[in-house]
């Protein structure tokens, strides 16, 4: 749920200001992940003066920490304000620097400067450690610590680590060990860490050297070099201490949000990884729990690993807001373009003679298999669930597999029964959500087969699942999802298609959806131009304190997800609720003051109706009776209940249909463009993105950052 950052230049030479700024920056391209406090840490003195040594004692100055509650823009604040206060000299220049940053979103403790990141391993600030991630045995580590003499000041879980790389590093010196390495001491912590951790360390001990490590979150290194030596080459030890003299910039960061305005060529590290930034080298270690616990020791240098550069595919414009006000406002605008890239290459129409068809590449090799499934599992969490829930049916009815529905945290909590004859996809948007990835872990144990569907390459959830597809959305930072949930429906139709590409009978069926998926871009430029209209709508509702949502069918998803939009950006209370059950409690809510709305798209509960209708047409031609047949569906009825007990409707409906499910007037109707039943719920969900993102705006609240959410969920 955090970001943390870390820039090193080495022999390139860089003011004060311009670290700040390049550390400044990148929090605000990772304060999606967490705001509600940060902080950074830059050196006091050129460190390239004080060389590490332990013969004669010398110790470089401390390095500088600042910490503040509140978003960046309150640090940057802060930090220029002691940057007066102190006399700091801005212009300084470093011909070698090593700076950290980090963005909070709380865990362990309130939001406040003294559990705000870098933590620290006392007063002298021998070890700095930024951390995203949860340390799950940090209390027992943390009574060991107290017995040896060390106290604690915030309530993180986090601030065990640099006091135990101090605890570590002094005891190796009282062996007589004064050559211990940082990496060694590194290694040794991470030897005592339970739970998911990004880590970047910094020392005065060990001046102009960082070393990062990960298990289970998320992190990347860039590589800026002005000469390209390294481009398409491979990271080793010894290749790259040939290399110490050029000049080069290195970037360490939780997304690479934060990295491509510097560089495109990054390493995603692995887990268990070790990555020690040293003179312009970088060495990459790989991390063996197991041997340190059979009897390892620091002296046994583990295994360097050989690893290879990429390229990210991704621009800055990306990143920015252009012309938009807001991320979350910019996001619901590009979903015609991220539909069409997510659809891109996959979908074949062919000729006349030649069958339209599905080309998943990710999955190819695995369709049989999972044709032979017991059942297909869904598993996923908030946004990812509901989308996963909206591609259900059509997964159902084109495999001809029973498909069922788990929410990450409660199959864990459960233990639910997972077997190797399943198929389990896993659906997340970072690839890097906590709960998923232990579902991941437990559906691997038990032997499944696992598919990932996410929106980030190289993610955990993208490398250790059996196969998958990328949803490319491109890049989401407004906390709320918005375009990643309508490409990840897309993206689970193509795999219902996929799947059922075999059977005859469905061939028509096939083809039908993939001419609306060839169609929904310039449908969803139709339902966008709804955004005078929903802004108008929020107006109505800024002063309400509920707001309830009917769905079946198809649209069931839609409630839960318009719904959850509304509820985390705009802060208002709202449910999704399944219409069927509307007569089992919620019609006890219903009121005249009570807003609710009531999606009624034709979908697979008009399907018997209009069969009907169109069985009889030519003996009822009238559009009265057309009319009278229409008015039979389930969600006529329930909207004709809630009338009844005089509530305040709002009625989603198709172009067309506005006086049929709404005789008489009486209710507010929004009109949509019909597509195929399974891909409406792609149309219908962006008027409630737009009711969610209006209401927001007009009531004062940050609609990209709303109140004690972040983007990627990397905790329990």
């Amino acid at each position: 749920m955090c970001g943390i950052f870390a820039y090193l230049n080495y022999n390139v030479n860089r003011e004060r200001r311009h670290i700040l700024q390049v550390l400044f920056n990148g929090l605000r391209r990772l304060e999606y992940r967490g705001y509600d406090s940060a902080g950074i840490s830059i050196d006091d003195g050129d460190f390239s003066s004080f060389p590490r040594s332990s013969s004669d004692g010398s110790l470089s100055p401390p390095p500088l920490v600042f910490r503040q509650e509140g978003n960046i823009e309150s640090l940057v604040k802060s930090v220029y304000q002691e940057v007066v206060a102190t006399e700091l000299n801005l212009e300084k220049s470093f011909t070698t620097h090593a700076g950290i940053a980090h963005t909070r979103w709380a865990t362990h403790g309130e939001p406040a400067p003294r559990n705000s990141h870098p933590q620290t391993s006392g007063s002298g600030n021998d070890f700095l450690v930024v951390h995203n991630g949860v340390i799950t045995n940090y209390e027992v580590l943390k009574e060991t610590l107290v017995r040896h003499g060390f106290t604690f000041e915030s309530e993180t879980d986090t601030e065990v680590i640099p006091k135990l790389a101090k605890f570590v590093f002094d005891k190796a010196n009282e062996e007589g060990d004064q050559t211990v390495t940082f990496s060694q001491v590194v290694l040794e912590v991470m030897r005592h860490l339970e739970g998911a951790y990004a880590l970047i360390f910094k020392s005065r001990h060990y001046p102009n050297e960082l070393i990062a490590c990960k298990r289970g979150s998320p992190l990347l290194l860039g590589v800026k070099e002005n000469d390209d030596v390294c481009n398409g080459s491979a990271f080793h030890d010894a290749k790259f201490l040939l290399q110490n003299s050029n000049p080069k910039e290195l970037f360490l960061s939780s997304d690479a949000n934060a990295i491509v305005e510097h560089t495109k060529k990054v390493l995603v590290i692995e887990d268990g990884e070790v990555v020690h930034l040293k003179e312009g080298t970088v060495s990459i270690l790989k991390f063996n729990n197991d041997k340190g616990r059979n009897g390892g020791s620091r002296s046994a240098r583990p295994a360097s690993v050989q690893r290879a550069l990429s390229t990210l595919e991704m621009e800055v414009e990306q990143i920015n807001k252009g012309t938009y006000k807001h991320y979350m406002q910019k996001e619901i605008h590009e979903q015609p373009e991220s539909l069409t890239t997510t659809l891109r290459g996959r979908l074949l129409r062919g000729g006349s003679w030649k069958a339209k068809t599905v080309l998943l590449g990710g999955l190819k090799d695995h369709l049989k298999t999972i044709r032979r499934s017991r059942r297909i599992v869904f598993i996923g969490c908030g946004t990812s669930y509901n989308a996963a829930l909206a591609a259900r049916p059509i997964m159902e009815e084109l495999s001809g597999v029973p498909v069922t529905m788990e929410i990450a945290s409660d199959l864990l909590d459960r233990q639910g029964l997972i077997y190797r004859e399943d198929t389990v996809v896993f659906v997340s948007q970072s690839g890097e959500t906590a709960d998923t990835l232990l579902a991941l872990e437990y559906a691997l144990e038990n032997g499944a087969l696992c598919v990932g569907i996410t929106n980030t390459v190289g993610s955990v959830i993208a490398r250790n699942t059996h196969c998958g597809v990328h949803i490319n959305a491109g890049c989401e930072i407004g906390v709320a999802s918005t375009k990643a949930y309508t490409s990840q429906i897309a993206v689970m139709a193509m795999l219902a298609l996929a799947i059922g590409a075999d059977t005859i009978s469905k061939q028509e069926r096939r083809e039908a959806i993939i001419d609306g998926l060839f169609d929904l871009p310039n449908k969803i430029r139709e339902v966008l131009k709804l955004d005078q209209e929903m802004k108008d709508l929020a107006k109505l509702l800024i002063a309400e304190q509920s707001l309830l949502v009917f769905g079946r069918g198809y649209n069931y998803a839609t409630a839960l997800e318009g719904a959850l939009k509304v509820k985390e950006v705009a802060l208002m209370h709202s449910e999704g609720i399944l219409a069927g059950e509307m007569k089992h409690g919620p019609l006890a809510l219903v009121d005249e003051n009570l807003p609710i709305v009531v999606i009624a798209t034709r979908d697979a509960c008009f399907r018997l109706v209009w069969f009907l209708r169109n069985y009889v047409i030519l003996l009822l031609s009238t559009a009265w009776h057309r009319h009278l047949l229409i008015s039979n569906s389930k969600q006529q009825s329930v909207i004709q209940q809630l009338r009844a007990r005089k509530g305040r409707l709002i009625v989603m409906c198709s172009k067309g249909d506005a006086a049929s499910v709404c005789p008489g007037g009486g209710c507010r109707v929004i009109e949509v463009p019909q597509v195929e039943d399974c891909l409406q719920p792609v149309v219908n969900i962006v008027p409630f993105q737009l009711l969610a993102y209006h209401l927001t705006v007009l009531r004062g609240y940050n609609v990209d950052q709303p109140r004690n959410l972040a983007k990627s969920v990397t905790t329990q």
